[in-house]
């Protein structure tokens, strides 16, 4: 039976008709009445078409019942469709009970639709492959518990393996017993690989090199008496002889210590067309909020996450290749979790310094240029406030080809309260790249969400002063930037506060829809529990208040890089510019995926346009592409989509 699908509707704001009177016949009344009245011209106001003209104007979305979930990613399919994924949704109910979720919402028609989501993708990684379809890498093992909660002593058992003829595949539940017969679990399954044999010496002696893996244990009973304080050597429950002798644990303390987030090595890869998610190859690392990341030549680049004993992934890098399915090792470089990566050249990765959330302060936190063929890392000083990245924004400015980043704002690390107003840009052909300062935000912001537009600005939304919006400190403000004139122009305010767990994406009629958000507390004064925000609130920029906008039409549906595209507009509109737009993929406040490439265009006899790609893999991977024309006022058509395929 087909999911069901589900209209729901977006609700402008009340107009308020004669507000502006009623400023005028309440004010001599008292500053209480005086403020609701302002209030309420304000109110009226902002539905004006001349506002609106100026500062763009908001919408909410009423998810209808049974579609509503806790969105912590949302990406953008050449369908035009929002995937929006929960998972778990970081609702440790839902993840016991196995519940977990993805909904398909369709922006056009304004309808959500279930998706069968076969694991908890809660805090993945994903990205676009060439063929259009969203690897989905990572997610939820188990949920973090804190030092009293934990009821059973666990840790991390190194699993050994000296027999050079045999691997081992140990399922879920393996006992590992003590000599003095505590037992332990399994949590996972785990592979352990033949030892390696190698012949030394004159006489072709024999060496024999334990193989190794590891995999998270629990105790078999709760409490104290599950502890183990001393390093011990475990056999395993239900192996004789041989295998007896050569495979055993390992493991130093296993206590009942807090447990962080545990990841899981599951991907998966979700169609748009026929909407479902199919597995593809585990990776070798699991990973929770691991970043992916599209290299030139299709292949997607896993780095960061906690593993399945909670900890950072140790700097095990590893790479997908959609036509095989499959990973394979990529160089080693330690990085927090959720870096914010761009693709800057063949196998050049520019990481900004932001990320969010798991890692020490002091390490893998400066910006640089990552070269993946000889793994050298450089760095890229200049920046201000080093210390506070994490959940700051980044984003790859328009055009693409200027290769110039910016990040805005973000906070201290972990819990800190410390979040500061600082923009900085780095332009990164230059001879020796380094930050210069942008001008400032309009307050200290954390989580803010960042969206390139296809007039060539970017729009800025939401944020908070503190963690997780502690205090009441969700920002009710948005903002444009323009690269050219390197200023921010206040834009209308949204109405619904967003902070952790937030996600910001361009739609293809060139609205910004605006999902999640996850406070940590639901008062000022912090003494009551937070709620998910499940609202949809969609900005109207104020170029779509500008009157008409250019009808546009494209002949093909692929052209390859350094190709050309037809494209057709009206008689009389002047087309200032094009630009092919990679759609978005969100979560935490970061798009990997996100960018805007300037198209040479000339008009040709017959009044149509000619398009050239540029025929660079680095600028524009192989995928699906949204093509905006803009006219001479600034105002862009819709989006026609378009397939860029890979060189010959």
């Amino acid at each position: 039976m087909a999911p069901r699908t589900t209209r729901s509707r977006l609700k402008s704001r009340k107009t308020w008709i004669g507000a502006a009177a009623v400023v005028v016949l309440v004010a001599v009344n008292a500053p209480v009445v005086v403020g609701a009245a302002r209030e309420q011209y304000h109110g009226w106001e902002i539905e004006q078409p001349s506002y609106m003209a100026k500062n763009g104007h908001w919408a909410l979305a009423d998810l209808p019942d049974g579609h509503q979930l806790n969105s912590i990613h949302a990406v953008l399919l050449h369908t035009g469709k929002v995937l929006l994924i929960a998972g778990s949704g970081n609702d440790v109910k839902q993840f016991d009970g196995g519940s977990f979720k993805s909904t398909l919402w369709d922006p056009v028609k304004d309808t959500f639709k279930k998706i069968d989501t076969p694991a908890d993708l809660f805090c993945a990684g994903h990205a676009q492959v060439p063929d259009g379809k969203i690897l989905v890498a990572g997610g939820t093992a188990r949920y973090e518990m804190l030092k009293g909660d934990v009821k059973r002593a666990g840790g991390a058992m190194l699993v050994k393996n000296e027999d050079p003829d045999r691997a081992h595949s140990l399922p879920k539940g393996t006992v590992f017993r003590s000599p003095d017969g505590a037992e332990y679990r399994a949590q996972f399954p785990v592979h352990v690989p033949a030892a390696k044999k190698t012949v030394v010496g004159p006489g072709g002696t024999a060496k024999v090199t334990a193989s190794q893996a590891r995999v998270y244990v629990e105790s078999a009973i709760d409490g104290r008496k599950g502890i183990t304080n001393t390093s011990e050597q475990y056999e395993v429950e239900g192996l004789r002889g041989k295998d007896a002798d050569n495979v055993y644990g390992l493991a130093n303390k296993l206590g009942l210590d807090k447990k962080d987030f545990q990841g899981i090595k599951d991907a998966y890869e979700f169609d748009p067309v026929t909407e479902k998610y199919t597995k593809v190859g585990s990776m070798s690392e699991a990973r929770w909020y691991p970043t992916l990341t599209t290299l030139s030549d299709g292949r997607v680049l896993a780095v960061s996450g906690l593993d399945d004993v909670g900890q950072v992934v140790p700097g095990k890098n590893e790479i997908y290749d959609p036509a095989t399915k499959k990973w394979s090792k990529a160089p080693s470089r330690y990085f927090p979790t959720y870096p914010s990566f761009f693709l800057t050249g063949k196998n050049r990765i520019f990481y900004t310094g932001s990320n969010a959330g798991y890692g020490p302060a002091d390490k893998g936190r400066a910006p640089g240029l990552w070269n993946l063929d000889g793994n050298t890392f450089t760095r890229v000083p200049g920046l201000e406030d080093p210390d506070e990245l994490e959940t700051s924004s980044s984003v790859l400015l328009p055009p693409a080809q200027d290769h110039k980043v910016m990040v805005l704002g973000g906070g201290g690390v972990g819990e800190s309260s410390a979040a500061t107003a600082r923009t900085a840009v780095v332009d990164l052909d230059a001879a020796r790249p380094a930050f210069t300062p942008g001008p400032e935000l309009p307050e200290n912001t954390r989580y803010l969400n960042s969206v390139i537009m296809p007039d060539d600005t970017v729009f800025t939304t939401g944020g908070s002063n503190d963690y997780r919006g502690r205090g009441d400190s969700d920002i009710l403000r948005s903002q444009i930037y323009d690269p050219a004139e390197n200023t921010f122009t206040p834009a209308a305010a949204p109405t619904v506060g967003r902070n952790y767990h937030t996600e910001a994406l361009l739609l293809p009629d060139g609205r910004v829809a605006v999902f999640g958000s996850d406070p940590l507390f639901g008062d000022k004064a912090n003494t009551r529990p937070g709620h998910f925000e499940q609202r949809v609130e969609v900005f109207e920029p104020p170029y779509l208040h500008h009157g008409e906008r250019p009808a546009l039409g494209v002949d093909q549906k692929a052209v390859r890089r350094g190709g050309r595209l037809t494209l057709h507009t009206e008689k009389g509109v002047s087309v200032d510019r094009v630009r092919l737009m990679h759609p978005g993929s969100a979560t935490h406040v970061t798009d990997f995926d996100q960018r805007s490439i300037a198209l040479d265009t000339e008009r040709r006899a017959d009044g149509s346009l000619g398009a050239t790609v540029p025929d660079d893999a680095s600028l524009v991977p192989a995928g699906w592409y949204m093509v905006f024309a803009t006219d001479q006022h600034g105002t862009p058509s819709k989006a026609q989509w378009v397939r860029v395929d890979a060189d010959r």
